[in-house]
């Protein structure tokens, strides 16, 4: 689980929703396609479980949180851990610019909604070049 001195991208669980889905796609694209070298994430649940390597490596760490509901588990999880947040973005509001889209199903993605993960990895991956100072 090490993640030395990257930005931490940590996405919501949302198991069972296809906005969870999407988030948890949009953070592996951008640590391990657009930002391999200033990136990590992190699996939530041992954010939310308390777990003491979690912990560590998140504390007083530039994290970007993505949520896929309302509830902003993400970004609760990682700020009560300690995590300092640099942004949180929230798929919700990125399909309001999306009106109409089927972004698929809980376990799987339909070809527009790809297309709107790899748009918000391009945005996440512009915040952790800003974040890690290596700007795009």
């Amino acid at each position: 689980m090490a993640t030395n001195g990257k930005v931490k991208v940590i996405p919501c669980s949302g198991m069972g929703k296809v906005y969870g889905l999407m988030a948890r796609e949009a953070a592996l694209y951008t640590v391990n396609r657009l930002c391999p070298d200033q990136a990590a994430t992190m699996c939530l649940a041992y954010i939310v479980t308390g777990d003491a390597e979690a912990e560590a490596g998140i504390a007083h760490r530039p994290c970007i949180t993505i949520d896929g509901c309302p509830k902003m588990c993400a970004a609760k999880s990682v700020s009560a851990m300690g995590g300092d947040i640099q942004e949180e973005f929230k798929v919700l509001d990125i399909m309001k610019e999306h009106k109409g889209v089927q972004p698929g199903t809980a376990t799987a993605l339909t070809d527009e909604g790809w297309a709107i993960v790899e748009k918000v990895a391009g945005r996440l991956g512009s915040r952790v070049q800003e974040i890690s100072g290596e700007g795009r």
